[in-house]
C-alpha cells in the first residue's frame, strides 16, 4: 500500500508540520542519545542522577512535543488526529513510548529508588528505539514511494478534434 495519495503528498509536501516533525525528530534523537548515555553511566558507577534525571524530564518533554505536533500533521495530512490507517502501526508504538516515559512520573512519585528509576528509563528508551525504527522504515517507504512517482511519465491527454 501506498504511504500517500497524491494530493495527501501534495498537502505534505505544503504543510508547515512535515518541517517541524524533520527538525524535531533528529533534536529528540540526540537527547535520547545524551539521556541514554547518562543514564547508563549511573547505572554503572552510581553517579550522575541529577544529570541524568534533567535528560530524561528533557527527553520526555520532546517526545510530548514530537507527539503533539505529529497529530497536528497526521490531522492536516491524512485527517485524523491519531490513528491514521497510514500510520496506525507507528502510532501504536508512539503510545506505547508515550505511557513507558510517563511512567517515569508514577516511579517518582510512588518514591522509586534512583535505580529502579533509570532501570524503567532504559525500558522506555528501548520503546522509544522500537517507535523510532517504525517511522524511519515508514519514511524509506515514502521515499520510494516517491521516486516511483518521479519516474513515472506524466500522462498526456489527448484532445480529439
Amino acid at each position: 500500500m501506498a504511504t500517500y495519495t497524491p494530493e495527501q503528498l501534495e498537502r505534505r509536501n505544503n504543510s508547515k508540520w512535515t518541517l517541524v516533525q524533520a527538525v524535531l525528530a533528529p533534536v529528540q534523537f540526540l537527547m535520547f542519545i545524551i539521556s541514554f548515555g547518562l543514564v547508563i553511566r549511573y547505572l554503572v558507577t552510581g553517579n550522575g542522577y541529577a544529570i541524568a534525571n534533567v535528560t530524561v524530564l528533557i527527553k520526555i518533554s520532546l517526545l510530548w512535543l514530537i507527539t503533539i505536533t505529529g497529530m497536528i500533521w497526521e490531522k492536516e495530512i491524512f485527517g485524523h488526529w491519531f490513528l491514521a490507517p497510514q500510520f496506525f502501526w507507528e502510532d501504536v508504538g508512539n503510545a506505547v513510548a508515550m505511557v513507558m516515559h510517563n511512567l517515569y512520573f508514577l516511579a517518582q512519585w510512588l518514591g522509586w529508588s534512583e535505580r529502579s528509576v533509570m532501570l524503567l528509563m532504559l525500558l522506555a528508551y528501548t520503546s522509544y528505539l522500537v517507535n523510532c525504527t517504525q517511522f524511519i522504515m515508514k519514511g524509506l517507504q515514502a521515499r520510494k514511494q516517491r521516486e516511483q512517482e518521479a519516474m513515472r511519465p506524466a500522462t498526456v491527454t489527448q484532445i480529439k478534434p
